[in-house]
C-alpha cells in the first residue's frame, strides 16, 4: 500500500481476508494440542469461535483458553502470551492502552448484553491478537487518543455482530479493516483545534 507508514489499511489484516475468502476450508481447518498419549500430539478440532454457536458444550474450559490448548490461528490461541505481549508494548511505551482496553471491553459488554458468554468471546479466536497488534498499527489507526478510543469501540461492535449474526465465526479481520476506512476521518473528528491565534502585524499582538 506504500511502504511503512503510507498504509490506508493494515496489509496483514487484508492479506488475512484475501486469503480466507479465497481458501475458506483451509484458513478455517485448526488442529488442537493434546497431551502425548499413544504417540498423538494434536488432533483436529473445530475452532472455539464455532463450538460457541454450533457446540457449546464441547468447549474448551477457560484454563485451557487462557493458556492456549485450543484451536486456531498461529499466535492468536494463548490469552496469557498476549497479555504479556501487552504489558511489554505498554511498558516500553510502543503502544498506548486506549485502543487494546476499550476494544477488549467493548467485546465483554456487547456480547453480554447480547446474552453471550463474554468470557469465552475474550478468551477465543483473534480477538486479543487484533486488539493488541494489529488495531495498534501506527499509519492505519488514529493519531489521537479519544480517536483510538472511537476506533476500539466500533472495532468492538463490529466484531461482536458478525461473531453472532454472520457466516463466519470470527470478526476481528473485517472489523478493523472497516474502521482502517474510517480512520482519516476519526483523526479529523478528534484532533485539537488551537482556542487562539497571536497575529504579528504592525499594531498590537
Amino acid at each position: 500500500f506504500g511502504g511503512i507508514g503510507k498504509n490506508f489499511a493494515n496489509p496483514a489484516i487484508t492479506a488475512r481476508i484475501i486469503m480466507l475468502l479465497a481458501f475458506p476450508t483451509t484458513m478455517t481447518t485448526w488442529t488442537a494440542a493434546k497431551a502425548l498419549i499413544g504417540g498423538v500430539d494434536a488432533v483436529s478440532s473445530a475452532t472455539p469461535l464455532a463450538l460457541i454457536s454450533t457446540n457449546p458444550e464441547a468447549m474448551p474450559s477457560t484454563l485451557q483458553l487462557f493458556i492456549g490448548q485450543c484451536g486456531g490461528s498461529l499466535g492468536e490461541t494463548s490469552a496469557l502470551a498476549l497479555i504479556i505481549g501487552f504489558i511489554i508494548l505498554i511498558a516500553t511505551g510502543v503502544i498506548t492502552w486506549h485502543t487494546p482496553v476499550v476494544y477488549v471491553a467493548t467485546v465483554f459488554v456487547f456480547s453480554w448484553i447480547l446474552g453471550e458468554n463474554p468470557v469465552q468471546h475474550i478468551l477465543s479466536g483473534g480477538l486479543m491478537l487484533g486488539a493488541i497488534f494489529m488495531a495498534t498499527d501506527y499509519s492505519s489507526t488514529p493519531s489521537t487518543n479519544w480517536g483510538r478510543v472511537i476506533f476500539g469501540f466500533g472495532a468492538g461492535i463490529l466484531t461482536t455482530l458478525i461473531r453472532i449474526y454472520a457466516n463466519y465465526p470470527e470478526g476481528v479481520s473485517f472489523s478493523i479493516l472497516l474502521m482502517n476506512i474510517l480512520t482519516p476521518h476519526i483523526s479529523n473528528w478528534t484532533r485539537s483545534k488551537p482556542m487562539g491565534m497571536i497575529i504579528e502585524g504592525k499594531g498590537d499582538k
